[in-house]
Parts: structure tokens; sequence; C-alpha cells
């Protein structure tokens, strides 16, 4: 029998906001242990929370970018556990009522745009990190009332690459947003992965297996390149999969159980009773629409149909928002955009990572890139000088046209001289010459290279060509 997998996500992404959620204490990733807490995210008797304002805007923000729709009435509810990094006891969430409903994300996948339906984008709190030494445990609280975005997908996800995709696709729609940083080594992004397994085209479930808490993309996509195998080798052997939480070892390779549960575990949600549901008004909402930013892919299209962009040119735009905006303010002027693209790709990035340099610190004008393109278009300067232009141009800030007149490098296209040339040329190589003369059409280019080394770079390579080719076929 033939099996398919059927996966779900549920991500974890911290806010990008000064302060915590319910308190005005930082959040700030790297204090010393325990230093950015008061009596609020500590759950101390008698503290009351009150809302960050920027949390509930980011939350709807990522909404509207998510293709959700936007409660309107949502509130907060109080999910009881017990365990040594929930200070309260509970955890501030939202459960009924979330702010998020629905939604899907759209991404690039094996050729085709998929699509990931969503169940809902809620609003709840962070809590605290546990170490463990060796003949103790600890509990950095730093972290506990962070605000945390949960985002669940619906089990549309059929395999770990689309997994993987997806991951990346909402990483970059946060990034973009301005909703996260999303940095996984500060542990920003995190995910629980919901895995079955069934009989290939049957509509009905197979009992759930969640692998808990993965902080990489990478370490889910690797466990479920594990589960999916573990569970279809149970099954074909007779077994049962029980519906269990499993943890990743990513050093073994392996998933290992941590408990069953025959049940959904219990977490006698209730309303918070300190904290009033929340009604967006429709000035709140135009305020959060007004932060909505083109999506990463919408981006990736619109470059390619708008500016004649191959796929490669337009990806780097998409990853590369700053690089991307530099490339269309110049782009929106040019006749050439492909020509744009490649001189801030090539070699606009190559020098600003050389030098270490960012795009607002930049020595010449965006327009000296259109004047430096022109010049090579009207045949002024060759490729070769246009290269050396723009080293001085990047070093100084000099406009290419007074760097090309100070330097003397205006193309000669004067017929006179660059006959001169050839027939040097042809006279100091009689091999390659002949090489041509005899069928060996290649040897052609090893010429006009030693015509431009003897111009400095001067010499009109189209013309060259012509010129070579009518000598050496009389």
């Amino acid at each position: 029998m033939e099996y398919e997998a059927v996966i779900g996500l549920e991500t974890h992404v911290q806010l990008k906001t000064r302060s915590k959620m319910w308190c005005g204490c930082p959040n700030q990733y790297g204090s010393e242990p325990n230093t950015n807490v008061c009596p609020v995210c500590l759950g101390m008797p008698g503290t009351l929370p009150v809302p960050n304002e920027e949390a509930l805007k980011l939350t709807n923000l990522t909404g509207m970018l998510l293709n959700c729709e936007i409660s309107k009435r949502a509130k907060f509810d109080r999910k009881n556990y017990f365990y040594p990094d929930a200070a309260k006891d509970y955890q501030i969430s939202q459960f009924e009522l979330p702010s998020n409903i629905g939604g899907h994300v759209e991404f690039e996948f094996e050729g085709a745009i998929a699509r990931v339906s969503l169940n809902r984008a809620h609003l709840e709190e962070d809590v605290g990190k546990s170490f463990h030494f060796d003949k103790f445990s600890g509990v950095d609280f730093n972290r506990a009332g962070v605000p945390l975005l949960e985002i669940v997908t619906e089990p549309d996800i059929t395999s770990p690459d689309m997994a993987y995709a997806y991951l990346n696709a909402l990483k970059d729609i946060l990034i973009h947003g301005g909703v996260s940083d999303c940095d996984m080594e500060k542990g920003m992004v995190r995910c629980d992965v919901n895995i079955s397994v069934r009989p290939k085209g049957s509509d009905k479930l197979g009992a759930k297996v969640e692998i808990k808490n993965m902080n990489t993309f990478s370490g889910a996509r690797k466990a479920l390149e594990y589960e999916i195998p573990r569970q279809i080798e149970v099954l074909e052997s007779g077994g049962t999969i029980p519906q269990s939480t499993r943890r990743w070892d990513d050093a073994a390779g392996i998933t290992e159980e941590m408990r069953t549960k025959e049940n959904a575990h219990d977490y006698r949600y209730f309303p918070c009773p300190d904290l009033m549901p929340l009604e967006p008004t429709e000035d709140w909402l135009t305020d959060v629409r007004s932060r909505v930013v083109e999506l990463p892919l919408a981006r990736k299209q619109r470059f390619i149909a708008d500016y004649k962009l191959p796929a490669s040119d337009a990806e780097t735009f998409k990853n590369e928002l700053p690089l991307g905006d530099y490339f269309e303010t110049i782009a929106r002027k040019s006749k050439n955009p492909k020509a744009v693209a490649n001189w801030v790709i090539n070699n606009l990035r190559a020098k600003m990572t050389e030098s270490n340099t960012e795009l607002n610190t930049l020595k010449f004008q965006p327009d000296s890139i259109l004047e430096l393109i022109d010049l090579v278009d009207s045949g002024k300067i060759s490729s070769k000088i246009a290269q050396d232009t723009f080293g001085e141009m990047f070093t100084t800030g000099s406009s290419p046209q007074t760097i090309v007149a100070e330097k003397g490098w205006v193309q000669e296209s004067d017929t006179g001289q660059l006959d001169a040339w050839c027939d040097e040329v042809i006279a100091a190589n009689p091999g390659p010459a002949d090489d041509f003369r005899n069928g060996r059409g290649a040897a052609i280019n090893f010429l006009k290279g030693q015509v431009m080394k003897l111009s400095r770079g001067k010499a009109n390579p189209a013309m060259v060509g012509e010129l070579l080719e009518k000598k050496l076929k009389a």
C-alpha cells in the first residue's frame, strides 16, 4: 500500500517591539539572565497586565500580510499549565476569538506556485527559557512576556521540502513586513511539526504525532524526513501509531517519544479577567493597513514582468530589499533595466561587500549608473573602460562623463587608427592569424584581445572584429 504524509505547522514568532507584551521591560536578547524582569512578567500576586499597543498592531498587520480575516472582536484567555518556565502557572493567549482567522501563504515550490491555508494567527506571550546543568536546572525569565505570534496552518503540507519552502516564505514575509527579525539563533522563530500518514487517496487523517520546539527550518525538514518513513514502516509491519509528542535529536538524526496523548490536553482555558476584548476600530485598521508592504513573491513577479529581468535577478532583489529598492529608483528611468540590474548586482554589490560600504554612504548618485550605461550603449566607451570608470566612480564619487574625459578614455572609433592597430597585431601574431585563415574561427578572439591591449582598452571592439575579419579574409 502507498502512503502519503499530512503535515501541519505551528510557527511561533517573536514580534519586533521595544518592550514586552504586558509590561515595560525591554524586549531585548543577550542581557544577563533575569535582568529584564519585573513583578508583572514574573507573575507576582496583585500585578495587572497592560497590553502593548504596538504588539496588537503588528498582530493585525501580520493578518493583513497573510490574507487573514481580521477579527472584529478578539479576546485573551488563560492557558493553564504547570511548568518551571511559566512563572504565572498560566500563559496569556488567544483561544476562542483569535485576532486573525484563516488566511494563506503562497510561495514558489517545484516550479509552480503552492498555497498553504492557515487556520489562525493569534497573539500570546512567550515563556522563560530553561537551562540544565550537571546537578541543577535554572530558568531565565528575560524572555517571559515577550509578544509571540502563533501562526497555525491547515494540514495542507505534503512533504518535508514543501514544509521547508513554506517556512522560508513565511519568514520572508514577516521580515519584509517589519513584523519580526526572525533571527533563529536568538530563538525568535520556533515551530512545532504535526505529522501523520494515511493510505494515498484517503480523506481520513491518521494519528497525529507532534514534534516539539524545532528551532531551525532545516531541522524541521530533517525531522520530517525521518518521521514519515518511520510511521510508514510501523503501519506496514501491522502496528499502530499512537497520538504522541516526540522530540528531534539532531545529533542522532532521529525522533524520540516524550509522551503519548490519548486525548487532547485540557488546558482549562478561560477568559483572562484582567484584559478587555480587543475590538479594532476603522481608524485603527486604517493605520495598520498603511504599514502593509508588497509581499516578496509579488515583488519578484513584478520585477520580472515590469523590468523583464531573469528570475535569478528578481530573486536577488526579492531577498535583498534595500538593493532592490535602489535598483528600482534607477530602473524606472532606464530604457535598459537589465543593464541596470547587471551593474547593481555584479558590480555595485561586489564593491560594497569588498569595502564594507552601505547604500546610504555611497559617494555617487544613482543616476551615475544610468550615465555609465548610456556611455557604453552609445559606443563612447568599451565595457572594459566602463569597469574602470565604475571603480573610479565608486571611489571618488565623480560622474562617469567627468572620469572618462579626465582620463582620456573615450573609445577610439577612428578607422585609420584602428587599421594601424590591427595591422600591427596581425604582423606580431602570424600563428593565430594563420589559424583563423585555416578555419579556426575562435583564433580571432585572441587577436581582438591583443588589439584591445595595444589600445589600452580604447578601441571599439565591434569595429576591431570587423576590421580583423576583413583583413584576414582578403
